[in-house]
């Protein structure tokens, strides 16, 4: 759990489980050199220990959740200081079980069965986390369900261990306690994580969405909305035309005869929304990993003001599935393709700007085929935006690398690309509210901060563009 929240606000998936699962069995160590030194009253000492981590690991979503809203600088610390303390203390246990129970069978047995039990109900946890309870509970009730296991643990044994222990009212009282505050907390889960995001969030939340890929949350200020993914900014309604017209027309004003469109991402609706301005297109197919996230886009008011009803259009037919493996399975091919995915802040996106990607991408165009591809920001992330450049010239494609100022983004890149030379467009439909013939011709000049720096090709076994894009942001945030 510790692992994933992380990934969620810092991003960079592998590092943070790497650093908290390495702390973590870090811990464990410590935990069992630490039992040592528990002489006497083992079995009062063990439900003392289940309480503690009933306690430390059922509160540790909320107060991590809490650590980042109010004082993100200290989120490491205490994310680091809370994984070390669950690891002691659940260090200290199976010492403790098997000096407890060392009367009742055969040292080599018992350790057996007890590292066995460890063992699989480890698997039966770990598995059921990312299928059953973070889909259906959240990471809040996720963790203090938990919590409630642990307590109810410690009060079992306080029966399991009565003659060992002697008088256990006063753990009983105690196991209660915990299982109360944390049931309080199960039931309050919603509200907890409504100020948690609260904090995390500069205006308030309406509407807040725990999916099995990802969060979603909106936030609104006055007319203004915002949409966040993992606490990452994807739009705010102020600007998004800004962000979309420049993605979506500069590709379908050089390819005027497109007929079939691929939108890979875009599970708002708003690239889709910009397509069907074009009365000529026939089909656009969108891949989105996530079912909610398009669910929410065709049926959410906001969303579907927001993108013109876009996602219930006839023309457009919505495919939630991985875009990496999708892409790999088809044959169809398509005129234009928008590639609309987040930042590359962790591996599992950034397999999805490597060349291996791109190689599969132009499998699925049409020989005069056309792609737009968002790059993230020319100015606060460059040597990032140019190994994207760099990767899809590698993959066979001739790049123009362009950029547009969206207010609540800053200065953000795109690349518009092609299995065949090409010349920039000069020539946006009319009507827009961003574009025009001397602004789009604007987008393609990219000045001395913005140009050209050397960047390795971004591939699938190294994903460079992961550690760029981390180094890069880090000195902004």
């Amino acid at each position: 759990m510790a692992g994933t929240l992380a990934s969620y606000v810092l991003g960079d998936t592998v590092t943070q489980f790497s650093t908290v699962i390495g702390v973590y069995l870090s811990a464990l160590g410590v935990g069992s050199y630490l039992s040592r030194f528990v002489q006497r009253g083992l079995a009062r000492r063990f439900v003392e220990i289940e309480i503690s981590v009933a306690l430390l690991g059922g509160l540790s979503a909320p107060l991590l959740f809490f650590a980042f809203g109010e004082a993100p600088a200290l989120f490491r610390p205490v994310l680091y200081t809370t994984v070390l303390g669950i690891g002691i203390l659940v260090g200290l246990e199976i010492p403790l079980i098997v000096r407890i129970l060392k009367e009742t069978a055969e040292l080599r047995d018992l350790i057996a069965r007890v590292l066995t039990f460890d063992y699989l109900g480890a698997l039966v946890a770990s598995l059921m986390f990312p299928l059953v309870l973070m889909p259906r509970l959240g990471l809040v009730r996720t963790s203090l369900l938990f919590g409630l296991a642990n307590a109810g643990v410690g009060l079992w044994s306080t029966w399991l261990f009565a003659p060992l222990i002697g008088s256990t009212r006063d753990l009983r009282v105690k196991a209660v306690i915990a299982i109360l505050i944390l049931t309080v907390g199960f039931a309050s889960a919603d509200f907890l994580t409504d100020m948690a995001e609260s904090a995390m969030y500069t205006d308030p939340v309406i509407l807040a969405k725990q999916t099995p890929y990802q969060r979603i949350v909106v936030t609104r200020a006055g007319h203004n909305f915002q949409l966040f993914l993992n606490g990452h900014l994807q739009f705010s309604s102020a600007d998004e035309y800004r962000y979309h017209e420049a993605l979506v027309h500069p590709a379908l004003s050089v390819a005027p005869q497109a007929r079939r469109v691929l939108i890979l991402g875009g599970g708002d609706g708003l690239a889709a929304r910009e397509v069907l301005k074009y009365p000529g297109i026939r089909e656009i197919v969108l891949v989105d990993l996530d079912p909610d996230m398009t669910r929410l886009a065709s049926t959410n008011a906001l969303l579907r003001k927001q993108n013109g009803d876009s996602l219930l259009s006839p023309k457009l037919h919505v495919v939630n599935a991985d875009a990496f493996v999708w892409l790999g399975q088809g044959e169809d091919t398509f005129d234009v393709a928008f590639i609309d995915f987040p930042d590359p802040s962790s591996f599992a996106l950034g397999k999805l700007y490597t060349s291996r990607f791109y190689a599969m991408l132009r499998r699925r165009l049409e020989p005069w085929g056309v792609v737009a591809v968002q790059t993230t920001s020319p100015l606060m992330a460059r040597r990032s935006f140019w190994c994207i450049t760099r990767t899809l010239e590698h993959a066979g494609f001739t790049v123009h690398p362009y950029h547009a100022l969206v207010p609540s983004f800053g200065e953000w890149g795109f690349a518009l690309a092609a299995l065949r030379t090409f010349d920039p467009p000069t020539a946006v439909p009319p009507g827009l509210r961003f574009l025009d013939a001397p602004t789009l011709a604007s987008l393609f000049v990219l000045g001395p901060d913005m140009a050209a720096l050397p960047a390795e090709v971004n591939r699938l076994n190294n994903q460079v563009l992961v550690r760029y894009y981390e180094e890069e942001w880090k000195q902004w945030n």
